[in-house]
């Protein structure tokens, strides 16, 4: 029984579970403006296991799918499957497991969101395999991750309307942004093996403009959703948070240097989904 449990350790470790409130205070945020206020408690728990298992399911699959190269990678050949600390069955029974609980919380949460479930696998699916043949492959991870505030809305009011798009173009942005830089990282790697990036594609000055510019356009979507739904001052005010935190994030990275990445990619991306989450909250409750 403890080697399960400890196989089970190592498998959220890989996945970087923890990581997971990058994207759900987003999913909350969502469900937030939906409402005008605060979902039930039901909602909000199909809500987070929806997030939960579709992030996991995701995570295990690039893996999964990503172990041969991962092995061939010096940063990467430590992760558990190049390095034979669980096997690719184990690995492949909790993708069938995540996206089975993720289907699951879409069917108790309404029909557009089951109906939904199936373009969100796809999207996991296809970011796993996209570096193999195109440099949009950040693109499509933030397409994943924009399914999180968008599916909270349809979960809350069994439609997707214009301010979910617009949210979900927010996290869009964002995620295409850090992801750019993070894969700065191995950008000679990348290179050698013949895979696609930005980084690749642009190199580390053209990637670090190219990130900043997502950032930027993030920036005036939020205040695009301020304005179309006619949010008060606190959203405002988590705005500029944000946009603080963002410039400090790429002021980290400044000249391309990647010593400060883990602070600028783990730590200031938590905060700002965290801090919108927050600011948005505060918001609908005056409101």
């Amino acid at each position: 029984m403890s080697g399960i449990f400890s196989k089970i350790s190592i498998f959220l470790e890989m996945i970087k579970f923890s990581h997971t409130i990058f994207a759900l205070p987003f999913a909350l945020t969502g469900a937030l403006l939906a409402a005008r206020g605060f979902p039930t408690v039901s909602q909000t728990l199909w809500i987070v296991i929806a997030m939960v298992g579709a992030r996991t399911a995701a995570m295990a699959m690039n893996r999964l799918i990503d172990a041969e190269i991962d092995a061939k990678n010096p940063r990467t050949a430590v992760r558990a499957i190049p390095a034979g600390l669980i096997s690719r069955g184990f690995t492949f029974f909790f993708i069938i497991a995540a996206s089975a609980l993720m289907l699951f919380a879409a069917y108790m949460l309404n029909p557009l969101c089951l109906k939904l479930s199936p373009l969100a696998l796809f999207f996991i699916l296809l970011y796993s395999y996209c570096k193999r043949f195109t440099s949009l492959a950040h693109i499509v991870l933030g397409i994943c991750l924009a399914g999180a505030p968008v599916g909270a809305w349809a979960a809350i009011r069994g439609t997707v309307d214009a301010p979910a798009i617009i949210l979900g173009a927010v996290v869009l942005f964002w995620v295409a942004g850090f992801d750019i830089l993070y894969a700065l990282q191995d950008l000679e790697f990348d290179r050698s093996a013949g895979l696609h990036s930005i980084p690749v594609l642009l190199g580390v000055k053209g990637s670090l403009w190219s990130a900043r510019i997502f950032h930027l356009i993030m920036i005036a979507l939020l205040f695009t959703l301020f304005s179309v739904m006619s949010l008060g001052s606190f959203f405002l005010l988590g705005i500029v948070v944000a946009f603080l935190m963002l410039l400090y994030e790429h002021w980290l990275l400044k000249g391309g240097d990647l010593t400060k990445l883990d602070a600028a990619f783990f730590n200031m991306n938590g905060y700002i989904s965290v801090a919108i989450a927050i600011f948005t909250a505060a918001d609908v409750t005056m409101r």
